[in-house]
């Protein structure tokens, strides 16, 4: 998966330039310079998660067109229920492959024994 980051700076850099990659990922053409070299001086898990956040984007088989990554966990993420078209997406989602886990909500997360619960 970290070569999938990479891959995609370096195709948006050959398709515009390194300068107008860095404009639109936020971080200087120098940053975008130093890492496709090998050479970024820090960690790069932000700057790896904000490409793949800006361009790793995928084709939605049950839309048929590309969404990001963040659409794609929005779509799956609670199931609808005023919009039947919303709903068939959802549900698609569900056995998708390229099914993002869903965000965790406080109030899912399972109850400690022997607490008693208030209305």
């Amino acid at each position: 998966m970290s070569a999938d980051w990479l891959a995609l700076l370096a195709a948006e850099a050959a398709r515009t330039s390194i300068a107008a990659t860095g404009r639109r990922l936020g971080y200087s053409r120098t940053s975008i310079s130093l890492a496709l070299a090998g050479k970024y001086p820090g960690g790069t898990d932000k700057l790896s998660a904000k490409v793949l956040a800006i361009l790793g984007h995928r084709v939605c088989p049950h839309l048929g067109r590309e969404v990001t990554p963040g659409e794609c966990a929005d779509n799956g993420d609670r199931m609808p229920t005023s919009s039947p078209a919303a709903l068939r997406l959802w549900r698609a989602c569900q056995t998708c492959p390229h099914r993002v886990a869903p965000k965790t909500n406080v109030n899912d997360r399972p109850r400690a024994a022997g607490k008693e619960q208030t209305a």
